[in-house]
Order: structure tokens, then sequence, then C-alpha cells
């Protein structure tokens, strides 16, 4: 079969010791709390370094750069995870399908952390002789973050779904997409607490490290609970009837590359509204409003100031518009559950392109909404985050749906994050320059998100649907 086949298919053989013991083993709390504490674990990882790119890298890693070059240099090394990621994608792809879906977690959950921790160890460009190593060492471990979330989602992906009962996988896929919001609070609750609690210049010289050398325990926990797992049966199953691809990356490519362009596309609005929401507001409302007040806050800190290169955000405090962030998160968390069960009922396709329809709308509406006060804040990142939890939620399950079993990790993971190359890796970048370019303004920013839904919904509108295929069956 080339695509994601439809129908049940033919009854169902005994099955192996093998099979049922790793059914048995495999308990739906082992399958849940594994899938989630790794995409945590990454997710926490990666905001971690989003958080500081706003907070406090641009002035660590790029001193002798204009406030605006900063931003914007800081931003664009957050976007080199977003080009290693199809590379990661590749190789962990390759061995999940080749040697198993635990392995490969293993492996890639190890190198995401072993990256975050040596930045929280990096040296800032203000270390004599680190001017130009600083920067440089962080885009090379920032790759390597990259390396490892390619390959990270997918497996977890598969973890859930491939063990989910009949008629409940979309809501097991669920349970790595909670990962986002889990990671995102988590990493936020440390540095609103670390902020609260240290002084400016003691956060600026060794607090911001404390998040990403926290997260060699959060690997720890990770290892423990995957160690615990059997395979999935459905790769146990095509193991035993020699079904395994030899070359999965090549196979993917000439039997499911339609299903690559499709589950590539189908991500792009997901992935702008949601680098919007986590990455661009952050920084836009914690921007003075005023010169006046960017004046005075670069005084306070011992820096010059250039009113030529000034652009006006919202000027609310970094700590409280984090706050504002987490209770966004939480209703993201909300929404990414419902979307599992909602999914199982309308179907993915359905609720996919409902959720994607909403993003346009939303994009339209974030200029007046945000520039209401504090409660129209509070309402758009509530609004954003449930629309993101709508069409994130049921990602999970419809990208592996896609593909056969042999292929099923390299076809997703390369999917997941091509996508994450079309429409993450240049978002932030692009938001920050559209918002600069209007001079304070983001109805440029909305018009951003409202084309990338509408590219999106035309890709979800060609695929079919895939909620009743028989997932273990499926073969290339």
């Amino acid at each position: 079969m080339t695509e994601g086949a439809e129908g049940a298919g033919p009854a169902p053989a005994a099955e192996s010791e093998a099979v049922t013991a790793a059914r048995k083993a495999n308990t739906p709390a082992r399958v849940i709390s594994a899938s989630m504490v790794g995409t945590t674990i990454e997710f926490f990882d990666f905001y971690a370094y989003a958080t500081a790119s706003s907070l406090v890298f641009p002035a660590l890693f790029f001193p002798n750069q204009t406030s605006t070059t900063q931003l914007l240099s800081s931003f664009a090394i957050f976007g080199v995870a977003f080009i290693a990621r199809p590379l990661g994608s590749v190789l962990f792809g390759h061995f999940g399908d080749r040697v198993g879906r635990k392995k490969t977690l293993v492996a890639s959950l190890l190198i995401m952390g072993i990256g975050t921790f040596f930045i929280g160890l990096l040296p800032t460009a203000a270390t004599p002789g680190w001017l130009i190593l600083a920067p440089t060492l962080l885009v090379i471990l920032r790759f390597s973050q990259g390396i490892g979330l390619g390959g990270e989602w997918s497996g977890a992906a598969l973890l859930a779904t491939e063990n989910a009962p009949k008629g409940k996988r979309a809501i097991y896929g669920t349970f790595p997409q909670l990962g986002a919001p889990a990671g995102f609070i988590i990493a936020n609750i440390f540095f609103v607490v670390i902020v609260a609690v240290l002084s400016e210049e003691a956060f600026l010289t060794w607090g911001w490290r404390v998040p990403f050398l926290m997260s060699a325990l959060l690997v720890a926990v990770g290892l423990y609970v995957r160690f615990k797992l059997m395979e999935t049966p459905a790769f146990q199953k095509a193991s035993e009837k020699q079904e395994i691809a030899k070359a999965p990356l090549g196979q993917v490519f000439r039997s499911s590359w339609k299903a690559l362009v499709l589950g590539t596309m189908a991500m792009v609005g997901t992935y702008v509204i949601f680098y919007f929401m986590t990455s661009f507001t952050l920084t836009w409302g914690a921007t003075a409003a005023t010169a006046e007040q960017a004046a005075a806050a670069a005084a306070a800190a011992g820096n010059s100031f250039d009113a030529s290169t000034f652009v006006p955000g919202l000027g609310y405090p970094k700590t409280e518009f984090l706050v504002y962030l987490i209770i966004g998160e939480v209703f993201f968390a909300i929404s990414i559950f419902l979307s599992g069960i909602l999914s199982e009922k309308l179907g993915r396709k359905r609720l996919l392109l409902l959720g994607t329809a909403a993003t346009a709308v939303y994009g339209l509406l974030v200029q007046p909404l945000f520039t209401a006060g504090t409660w129209g804040v509070i309402l758009g990142l509530i609004l954003g985050f449930t629309i993101v939890g709508q069409t994130f939620g049921p990602m999970a399950a419809f990208l592996p749906e896609l593909f056969p079993v042999n292929v099923r990790y390299t076809g997703s993971a390369i999917a997941y994050n091509m996508g994450s190359v079309i429409g993450a890796g240049p978002a932030p970048f692009v938001l920050v320059a559209l918002w600069q370019a209007e001079g304070g303004s983001i109805w440029s920013v909305g018009g951003y998100i409202v084309v990338a839904a509408a590219v999106t919904a035309l890709f979800i509108a060609m695929t079919k649907e895939t909620k009743d295929l028989d997932f273990e069956a499926q073969l290339s």
C-alpha cells in the first residue's frame, strides 16, 4: 500500500508470544508516562532556549550589536534547530524503522539533553577570547538540540499510538503532544521564580543557566521510564514477518511521497501560530511601550540607547507576561486532550480543517485583541492556545496514520520536521521583522498567520480520513 489504507482488512492472525508479552508489559500508564515524559523533557529543553533567546541571549552573546540586530541574531540561532530537525528525522527515522522505536527514543533523548546541559555551561561573549567562539558554540549546541528533537517526536507518537487500544489512537496520541504545554510551563516557571528571586545582574550572570543544567535530572527520569518498556506490537509484527524496510528513507520516498508532501504542509499553519504564541508574544509583550521606558531601562542596566532603532511593544514586565503565557498554556493542554476525543468522533481531517479555519480568523484578531489592555492580552493568549491545541493535538495520530508500519517512523518524522522548517524555522525571525517593519503594529503578523492557515487548509483538504484504518496491518 502506498498511502494510509482504509478499512479493517482481513481477520488478524494469532499473535506471537513476543507480541502478547509486549501488550501486557506496555500498560496504559507506562505507555502514557513514557511518551509524555520524553516530550515534556524535549520541549522543556527547547522552550528554555526559546525563552532565553528572548530574555538573555541577545545581550550575552551579541553584545556589540544594536538592540534590534541582537534580537534578530538570537532568533536566527533559534532557527538553526529547525534546519537540524529534518536531519534528525532521517537519522532517527532510519534506526526507528530498522531496529525499533524504544532504542531510538533513548538515543534521541540523550542527544537533546546533552546539548541543552552544555548550553548551561557555555561562557558568554563577554568572556575574554570568547567573542566569536561563544555564539559559534551556541549554534552547534542548538543544532544538536534540533537533531535530538527531530527523532524524539515521531518515536513518542508511535510509542503512544502503536500501543493504543482500538478506537483510542488519537486519545493516546494526545499524551506526547501534552509534553509541549507541560515542558513550556515547567521551563517558564523556572524563569519566573529565578527572575523574581535574583537581581537582574545575578540572573544575567548565572541564573539563566539553571533551567539548562536542571535538564540533566529530567533526562534521567525519562531514561528510567523508557527502559521499562518493550517494543511496540506493530513493529514486532513487522519484524517477525521480515517486513522491515532495508532503506526506509528510499522506500518512503518511493511508496509514500504524496503522504510526505501532504503531512508536511498539514503542519505549517500549526507551527506558525504555535511560535507566534510561544516565542513572538513574549518578545513583543515584554518590549517597552515607549522610547522613554526603553531609555530608562537601558540606563538602569548601564546600556546605551538608540532611539532611532526603537520599536514599541506592549510594555509588560517579563515575569508578568510569562505568567500570562503560563495561563494560556493551561488552556493549550486542555484543548490538546479534548482534541483527541473530538478526533475520534469527528475524524482527523474534519477537526484539522475546523482548527485551521479558526487559525485564519484568529490572525485577523491578534492586533485588536492584544492592544485592548491586560484582559485583551489574556483573552488573546487563551484563544490562541486553545486553537493551537485543536490542530496540534490530533497530529500524533494523523501523521503516523499516513504511513505504513515499516516506514512509519521515517515518514512521520520527516513530515513533522519538514513542516517545522517551512512553518516554524522562519516564523520567529519573520514575525519580529514584520513587527519592527510596521513600527510596533502587528497587523502584518496577523496576515502572515492567515496566509499560513490558508495554505495548510488546502493540503489538509487533499488528505483522506485515516481514523478507521488497521494500524498494524499497513505495509508498503
